[in-house]
Parts: structure tokens; C-alpha cells; sequence
């Protein structure tokens, strides 16, 4: 698929070096130098791009703030960060600004493409209608999609549906959200979903999961501060319930 895809990088080879993959791989490449310049090209397109490649250190405005801007101004346009920053309150202020996903520096090329591949098919697509639940029940359905109560995922069309609606998922919450729907009222402990981060990143921790988590909840409850779908198991984890389920009536004997 051939993407309008902008590069903010202030290192003119790793912007270059980026360009050439993007470019071997069939996409529109417009490359900027600073923070400043990224807010302006995005804004002045005449169509949304449809992903931004984000240094996070650059002059005039920082990747952090650039992506806080265009979360504010409600641009839901794909963003991958790339950091030399390895701490970790940097990578997950980068994820609670809505970071669809980060890789830190150095990192190899084409890892970076795959993670591109990934943004693209998630974002770039139609979401017309919701799968539809197949005939194995509440807890699986055919053709892999995976269903408890109005939460619908489909792990091969990389897609989440709740009450109908259409939901944006980054990579990392995906991963976190198939397993336990596949699962459903399992409780995973925090350890057993940094496995299914696995490889999505070098620096992963328990507060990894718990700024997934807090972002799913901002996604599929209704009320995220109260959440009945997502739920907290203390001491141990979290698991993941139909709470149509627990209001329905018991039959009577």
C-alpha cells in the first residue's frame, strides 16, 4: 500500500536513511527538521497524512509537545515516536499522549518498516460494520474473532469493535486485548501480559501494562474511572469479563 507518510527528524542521516526504506517501500515521503515544521506540514496538507514518523528530541518543539498539540488539536493521525531516550517515564508519557507506537534509537530499519506495515493496515481501512460473533458462543467465535459480551476483536483484521463502535487500538494494547479475550475471565498477572508485549519493545515494565491498560479502559468503558469490563484483581492482575453477564438474572429453580 502507498502512504503520505512525514519524517520529523533533526538528524539529516537517520532522516535520509529512514526516507530511502519508506521510499523502497512505495510510500510519499516529505521529510521535516524540527518540531515546528512537523506541526506545520501536517497542518497544511490538504489531506491528512497518513502516518507521522516522530523524533522525540528536536529544536523549536520537542516530539512530546508536538504530539500533544495534534492530540489536542483531534487529529487521530497514526504516530511511531523513535526516542534516544530510554528512561522509563519518557516512554510511557509517550504512550499516555496517544503514541500509536515508539521504537528507541539505535534500532535497525527494517524492524522500523514492519512496525510502519503494522500502523498502516490497522489505520488504513474502512470500519463499515462490526465482525459478526460466530456460532461458537460468547467466548470464541469463527474465524477467529474473539468475542465477550458487545466486545468484539478480530486478531487477522487487526480490528476492535464495542457496542458497535469502532475502536483505535496501538499495537501494544491490541496484543494485551486479543489475549484476554481470548481468555475471558482469566486473570493475567502483569508478568504474563509483558510476555504478549514480548519483542514490542526493549524497555517494557509492570508500569508498561498498567499505562495499556489505563488506556484501554479510556477506550472500551463507559465510565473508565468505574470499569466493568476490564477489571483489577488486586494483588494479582487484571482480567477481562461480560459485565452483561454478572447483571443478568438467575434462573429460578
Amino acid at each position: 500500500m502507498c502512504a503520505n507518510v512525514i519524517v520529523a527528524e533533526d538528524d539529516e542521516k537517520q532522516a535520509e536513511l529512514v526516507r530511502r526504506y519508506l521510499e523502497h517501500e512505495g510510500h510519499a515521503v516529505t521529510v521535516v527538521g524540527d518540531g515546528l515544521a512537523a506541526l506545520d506540514e501536517v497542518r497544511h496538507k490538504d489531506k491528512e497524512p497518513d502516518l507521522l514518523v516522530l523524533d522525540v528530541m528536536m529544536e523549536r518543539a520537542d516530539g512530546l509537545d508536538v504530539l500533544r498539540v495534534l492530540r489536542a488539536e483531534g487529529r487521530e493521525l497514526p504516530v511511531l515516536m523513535l526516542t534516544a531516550r530510554t528512561t522509563e517515564d519518557d516512554l510511557l508519557l509517550g504512550l499516555d499522549l496517544g503514541a500509536d507506537d515508539y521504537m528507541t534509537k539505535p534500532y535497525s530499519p527494517r524492524e522500523l518498516m514492519a512496525r510502519v506495515r503494522t500502523l498502516l493496515r490497522r489505520t488504513r481501512r474502512t470500519p463499515d460494520a462490526p465482525p459478526a460473533t460466530g456460532a461458537t458462543g460468547a467466548t470464541g467465535a469463527t474465524d477467529e474473532v474473539l468475542s465477550v459480551g458487545a466486545l468484539r476483536v478480530d486478531p487477522v483484521r487487526y480490528e476492535v469493535w464495542v457496542d458497535g463502535a469502532y475502536v483505535e487500538c496501538t499495537p501494544g494494547e491490541f496484543r494485551i486485548l486479543a489475549a484476554m479475550a481470548a481468555e475471558p475471565e482469566r486473570v493475567f498477572s502483569r508478568q504474563r501480559l509483558l510476555e504478549e508485549l514480548h519483542g514490542f519493545d526493549r524497555y517494557i515494565s509492570n508500569r508498561t501494562v498498567d499505562v495499556h491498560i489505563m488506556n484501554l479502559r479510556k477506550k472500551i468503558e463507559p465510565a473508565p474511572r468505574k470499569p466493568t469490563r476490564l477489571l483489577t484483581v488486586f494483588g494479582v492482575g487484571y482480567k477481562l469479563t461480560d459485565p452483561a453477564a454478572k447483571r443478568a438474572p438467575r434462573a429460578s429453580a
